[in-house]
């Protein structure tokens, strides 16, 4: 099911009552989910995300805009008449009931023509559980479960009806680390195996690139860039989705494009034939330097973390945003680690240049001084 999303907007009256007025939530978002893609809504708390699944389900009404399911507007449509299944944070499982009893609770709802018998209800219940592998918990109760086999169970309720939209509210967020990767990694077996649009939520940027088809990224209620993970991590539009994405973050510094040249402080790092002279952020991803002795960009050693099959390079450097600048190179690189300064040679490809005032994306060549054009 597509799920198309016209100039929605959302506003809040403000808590402040001597000031009156709204607080907007979300603000003229226009969007098209492709029918049965896995898409992660990813931005920092109070972004908008959570507002945005509302008015998906229905259990907020947009101030303005339209929602379509195909081509149906739903937008003034019921939750219960749009044939959404929802999965939330807190599980909201029923305490009392069994696990049959959890995932049985929806189709005990349905009436008229709808209605089913006891027997269909309790095979509905048994598939659902067996998708999500949990067949073997049927008698059991949410307190003698573990948190991700609640989460399960939750899913398994939301998918029972069959819906047409499955919506999922940061279902990971209360699961160990552990848990939350097998979790999310079910979540994406399942969804492949049904085959179900569905949308997740999340301010985790980890778990939305590793699971979704299209992650978009959000702030302040508004649409920064939609597209695949991996094309977004290495193509952001701006300096706000540069540094939201990647773990370590990307490295900012201030720099200046000045004769052809990228210049961080005094060095000039990279090549940039046909640039015009201006003052730039840098963003520099900790994989995009490569250890050279006599390399053009120079930092100080602060220490050497070896992390497995990796070795980050702790260091710092004035002109950094943060100071601390953090470099990813292969764990078979040497490195004294009494030295003062380390240089390395940047990677073309993984630096990215940004409006000093805007911080809007700038799209300019950039190679090694050495590099053939």
């Amino acid at each position: 099911m597509k799920i198309v999303l016209e100039h929605l907007t959302k506003r809040f009256p403000s808590q402040d009552r001597k000031a009156g007025g709204f607080v907007t939530a979300v603000n003229d978002f226009s969007f098209v989910i492709p029918d049965g893609k896995l898409v992660g809504l990813l931005g920092p708390s109070g972004c908008g995300k959570s507002t945005m699944l509302n008015m998906i389900c229905g259990l907020e009404t947009p101030t303005e805009g339209k929602i379509y399911f195909g081509d149906d507007d739903v937008t003034k449509l019921p939750p219960e008449n749009r044939g959404v299944g929802m999965v939330f944070q807190s599980y909201a499982l029923y305490p009392h009931l069994t696990v049959r009893q959890n995932i049985m609770f929806p189709l005990e709802n349905l009436k008229g023509d709808a209605k089913l018998s006891k027997e269909v209800m309790r095979e509905k219940a048994l598939e659902a559980a067996k998708l999500v592998q949990i067949e073997a918990l049927m008698d059991r109760k949410p307190s003698e479960m573990s948190g991700g086999q609640q989460q399960r169970v939750a899913i398994a309720r939301a998918l029972v009806k069959k819906p047409r939209v499955l919506l999922l509210d940061e279902p990971l967020s209360n699961l160990d680390a552990r848990l939350r990767l097998q979790t999310r990694e079910e979540i994406r077996r399942i969804q492949r195996e049904t085959a179900i649009t569905t949308v997740f939520v999340t301010h985790d940027q980890e778990e939305a690139m590793s699971i979704s088809d299209l992650i978009v990224v959000m702030n302040h209620g508004e649409l920064q860039q939609i597209g695949k993970p991996q094309d977004v991590y290495d193509d952001p539009v701006n300096l706000f989705v540069a540094k939201f994405l990647g773990t370590p973050a990307i490295n900012v510094f201030a720099g200046r494009l000045s004769d052809g040249k990228l210049l961080i402080g005094s060095e000039a790092v990279l090549e940039a034939p046909g640039s015009e002279d201006r003052d730039v952020w840098v963003g520099i991803r900790p994989e995009g330097f490569v250890l050279r002795e006599n390399g053009p960009f120079r930092t100080k050693l602060s220490r050497i973390e070896v992390m497995g099959r990796d070795t980050s390079i702790v260091s710092t450097h004035e002109l950094c945003e943060n100071t601390v600048v953090r470099s990813i190179i292969s764990s078979g690189s040497q490195i004294d680690p009494d030295q003062e300064y380390v240089h390395f040679l940047l990677k073309p490809e993984k630096v990215c240049l940004f409006a000093k005032d805007t911080e809007e994306r700038i799209y300019t060549e950039l190679r090694n001084a050495h590099d053939k054009k």
